[in-house]
């Protein structure tokens, strides 16, 4: 089978969540990507209202881009809380379309922020997987490491010093024993 070129500057591939939209040549801030594109459905009626899948793209009150087709990669396209793109809503013409704003070196993955009632829908629930979320909770683990081996250690100095202090009580007392025994000899 002969290897295939694409001029296209993104491939699907194996991300952390699955799968993922990867960036394979550089990409301008500014640069429209990728377009998000399906049927259209149309809220008022009832059979495409009751349609439930996590590609469906509102695109205003009445319509929404239902992207689950297998022709859409950029259906692909994962949540990041800190993106290096963002989608162009364009309801009128009933188009959406993923831009960078910022560079976009070839190996990143390509990310949105897909809003808050997304977030709150389906990541919230099982915790957002974006980078700037795990190294959130990756730092917020090492903080509670260092907090944890901070009172070991103060728990510890505490012991020793309390050691420490029944020692030499216990070793005055043995002095003042000593002494009684023996002046009672004298």
């Amino acid at each position: 089978m002969p290897a295939t070129s694409s001029n296209k500057p993104y491939r699907v591939g194996r991300s952390k969540t699955g799968l993922g939209l990867f960036a394979t040549k550089p990409i301008k801030k500014g640069t429209r990507i990728i377009r998000y594109f399906g049927p259209i459905l149309d809220s008022r009626i009832p059979e495409h209202d009751e349609i439930e899948n996590k590609y469906l793209f509102e695109l205003n009150g009445r319509w929404t881009i239902d992207g689950s087709v297998r022709k859409n990669l950029a259906r692909y396209i994962n949540h990041s809380c800190r993106p290096n793109a963002e989608s162009d809503v364009r309801p009128r013409e009933r188009k959406v379309f993923i831009r960078a704003i910022r560079n976009i070196e070839p190996g990143d993955e390509i990310n949105y922020d897909y809003g808050t009632d997304y977030f709150k829908a389906y990541l919230k629930p099982i915790g957002c997987k974006c980078d700037s979320c795990e190294k959130k909770r990756k730092k917020l683990r090492a903080e509670a490491r260092a907090e944890a081996a901070k009172v070991k250690a103060r728990g510890e100095r505490k012991a020793k010093k309390a050691g420490a202090k029944a020692a030499k009580k216990k070793k005055l007392n043995g002095h003042a024993v000593a002494k009684a025994n023996g002046r009672a000899r004298a």
